[in-house]
């Protein structure tokens, strides 16, 4: 089967069992899959989901850290027909909740240490929960369900067209979107079709990788599929642990790896770094947020690789946008501001209020065009129709400007959004966590610098009449609400909410003072 030929995530799979079966896929912990093993694995999952009555389109959430097995639901869900929908496992018990009703998925994959989140989470849907690490009481037990099904393909008839994976964006009025991802649109972002990528974006079956990023992030996913489905090995960390990362580099001769900005500080500036071999890196993807310079200048000295900065976003399927390795110099360029340009086959432009063309170097909003942009968003039409136009549009909440040679830069965003340590937080949720404490009269939610994690939450806050706000126990009564990440790490008191004359909080006047002496209004 050539790549051409491909037409859905298990076709991909099933050409690397059969051109290399005996390759090692998947490195996790103490276990090795090979590419024959990850394929039957799959078929044997998709037939068990199958017995349990899973129609087609029917989605299967997943909450679960990193892990072979997760790879395994992926592959397993969507060979079944049915729609894996990732959760976040560090949101809170009402996040999870709401994504499990608005789904209206029966069939839930958990680790078992996960499942005392569910504790006071409605369930009721749920009509079976399958634990993926060890047996757990109140759920069924993985290896016992998958060891007892067909290893052979499930014969379910799928296109490219079909939804496989169901990922939920934070929404700016609070309520997430379901943002549904096809077989096409990972084949797109995985080389498998249209135009080639660049030689340095490129992997092949030789790569040994690493993916620390959570599953439940597009970037995971990327980062696993692109090596999955060239042939390589992927090694899978549960958590980001820098001491980890380093002592798989080194054991396994990683080639690639993807990290954050803040994930890769960490590693170089984690003690054994220095006594690190490196040699074998040939690219370091970082994304998420530009690469500071002297920390580029760091990585340089320690890694001493190429690196690419990859931009995209969950609607684009990841990766739309490239700064390539030519670009990265230990001097600094005006180019490294840059996000880099298109990949082959993305078109990009940017756009004024009215959806005209703006000139180089005109601030508009970033709005792409390719193959890999979603379908829509799961039971919410208007929005699908709010974010992509008729002609296939992608309004991507960016503000930002291209120049002479087509290099997008990023200026500021037009979606109210603040991304702190690659977590995307939209202040309408924490807002709504605040809101409903008996001290808070009105509040607003920014982002401002943060040295470590590019920007932090901040909570601006006024009072009741006649109330004191006492910040840490507000701030333990927000963490009931919302995941920890999303909690204000700061709050500000203030008498009085700056407003434009319709009432509308004017955040870019709140921002302002914490943003003095920064060129643009992101970090």
């Amino acid at each position: 089967m050539k790549s051409s030929d491909y037409r859905t995530l298990g076709d991909a799979i099933r050409a690397q069992a059969a051109l290399r079966p005996d390759a090692v896929a998947l490195i996790y912990q103490d276990r090795r899959s090979t590419y024959r093993a990850l394929d039957a694995a799959a078929n044997r999952l998709a037939n068990a989901l199958l017995d349990l009555g899973v129609q087609k389109r029917d989605r299967v959430c997943i909450l679960a850290k990193n892990s072979d097995r997760y790879l395994e639901c992926i592959f397993g869900t969507s060979r079944a027909g049915a729609v894996i929908t990732p959760i976040n496992w560090r949101l809170a018990p009402a996040e999870i909740e709401y994504i499990l009703n608005d789904s209206r998925a029966t069939i839930l994959f958990v680790d078992a240490d996960l499942m005392a989140g569910l504790n006071g989470v409605d369930c009721s849907r749920l009509t079976h929960r399958i634990v993926l690490d060890v047996a757990a009481p109140g759920g069924l037990d993985y290896e016992t369900l998958t060891a007892r099904a067909a290893p052979s393909d499930p014969g379910v008839e799928l296109s490219p067209q079909d939804v496989v994976m169901q990922m939920y964006t934070s929404g700016t009025t609070g309520r997430p979107k379901g943002a549904m991802l096809t077989n096409a649109n990972f084949l797109k972002i995985c080389d498998l079709e249209g135009p080639p990528t660049p030689p340095w974006f490129q992997m092949q079956s030789s790569d040994i990788s690493i993916v620390a990023v959570p599953l439940f992030h597009i970037g995971g996913v990327e980062t696993s599929l692109r090596p999955l489905f060239c042939g390589a090995t992927l090694i899978i960390h549960r958590e980001f642990d820098p001491a980890s990362v380093l002592a798989d580099i080194e054991a396994f001769g990683v080639t690639v790896i993807a990290l954050v900005p803040t994930a890769l500080q960490m590693v170089i500036e984690h003690p054994n770094a220095e006594h690190t071999d490196f040699n074998s890196i040939r690219t370091l993807f970082y994304g998420a947020s530009p690469i500071p310079l002297d920390l580029l200048r760091e990585s340089i000295r320690v890694v001493n690789c190429d690196f690419v900065q990859a931009y995209g976003m969950t609607e684009t399927t990841a990766t739309i946008v490239t700064l390539p390795p030519a670009d990265h110099s230990p001097e600094g360029t005006p180019r490294m501001r840059s996000a880099g340009k298109p990949l082959p086959g993305v078109e990009l432009k940017v756009v004024d209020g009215n959806g005209a063309a703006l000139g180089p170097h005109q601030v508009g909003e970033i709005v792409v065009r390719t193959r890999s942009v979603m379908c829509g968003y799961w039971g919410m039409p208007e929005a699908t129709a709010a974010a992509i136009d008729a002609e296939g549009w992608l309004s991507t909440g960016d503000a930002g400007y291209l120049d002479e040679d087509g290099y997008i830069y990023i200026h500021d965003r037009v979606k109210d959004m603040i991304v702190s340590g690659a977590e995307n937080i939209y202040p309408a949720e924490v807002e709504n966590a605040i809101f409903g404490h008996p001290q808070v009269a009105e509040v607003a939610v920014i982002g401002v610098p943060d040295p470590k994690w590019g920007e932090a939450v901040k909570a601006v806050i006024v009072p009741r009449p006649g109330e004191i706000i006492d910040e840490a126990e507000l701030l333990t009564w927000v963490r009931t609400r919302i995941a920890g990440y999303k909690v204000p790490r700061s709050i500000d008191i203030i008498e009085e909410l700056p407003h434009n004359a319709t009432g509308k909080v004017l955040k870019i006047e709140l921002r302002k003072p914490y943003w003095a002496g920064y060129t643009r209004a992101v970090n």
